[in-house]
């Protein structure tokens, strides 16, 4: 039995027998239950901020880990030590869950191949200068949701996606279309759209498209998924952050996870790096 368990017993007896008596009998000192009882009907030091980690995961679904829960309490005015809130988000169980990774997969035959322009220089200096592409799947009881979209580099935001339960050529195509539609004249001279070495991208379609439009492709080294990493972050704190913990059923409700998820972490899920939501740094630009 720990000490303030004994402690506990003989606060509930201290009118039947002597403090001191059962103190020795229990095997503790008299000063630590007394200052045991100065502590009684004080809430603990950690109540008041696990309450206010407690609202910060609510608002957030309990994603954020206790870097982005520090910087939501600074944005609210409360000051504590990064150690402390991770100490308190275990002590209470306000923990985000742990991130998966997702297996890279390369499918069907190269008809257009392009140069590694990226390089892995995960970084621009500007808004729609460096775009990065990937389709991901999500499983669900109903079939299989393809989950097909485009990041900016810049902000890592997520320009625009479309979803179907075919993968196709179209499903890419639309979703390029979709993201100038959206970005229209905001697009920089040289923009850079970098995929991974996938069927959708190699086609005559995409080709004809991305020239369409003045895009620069650029593909990943085969069989390298690190080249386009940060397209395969997103997918990983989406399906974790989301799609793991609520297991859509239908298609229909993936497709309304993904649209609701996308809009969170666009305005409002803090990014480590930037201590704001994605977009928020481009309305700043």
């Amino acid at each position: 039995m720990r000490p303030k368990a004994k402690y506990v017993v003989i606060y509930r007896h201290r009118n039947e027998y002597p403090v001191s008596v059962m103190c020795t009998f229990f095997e503790v000192s008299r000063s630590g239950y007394y200052d045991f009882v100065k502590r009684i009907g004080k809430p603990e030091q950690d109540v008041a901020l696990a309450k206010e980690i407690e609202e910060c995961q609510n608002r957030t679904d309990r994603t954020y880990g206790y870097r982005r829960v520090w910087k939501w309490l600074k944005d609210r005015n409360i000051e504590r030590n990064p150690k402390t809130v991770l100490r308190v988000m275990k002590k209470y169980g306000l923990l985000s869950e742990i991130r998966r990774r997702r297996k890279w997969v390369n499918l069907g035959q190269q008809v257009h191949k392009y140069k590694n322009l990226l390089a892995r220089q995960f970084r621009a200096d500007r808004p729609n200068a460096k775009w990065v592409t990937d389709i991901s799947y999500i499983q669900t009881k109903q079939g299989v949701l393809y989950l097909s979209m485009i990041r900016d580099l810049y902000d890592n935001s997520i320009v625009a996606y479309k979803t179907s339960s075919r993968q196709t050529v179209n499903l890419v195509l639309d979703t390029i279309r979709l993201a100038m539609k959206k970005e229209k004249n905001m697009v920089a001279a040289k923009l850079q759209l970098h995929s991974d070495q996938g069927f959708q991208y190699t086609s005559q379609g995409y080709f004809n498209l991305t020239q369409s439009y003045g895009i620069t492709p650029s593909m990943s080294s085969k069989g390298n998924p690190y080249d386009n990493a940060m397209a395969e972050n997103f997918f990983s704190i989406l399906k974790t952050e989301c799609i793991y913990r609520h297991k859509p059923k239908t298609l229909k409700e993936a497709d309304d996870l993904i649209e609701r998820f996308i809009h969170f972490y666009n305005y409002e899920r803090i990014q480590n790096k930037t201590g704001v939501a994605p977009l928020t740094l481009r309305h700043s630009a």
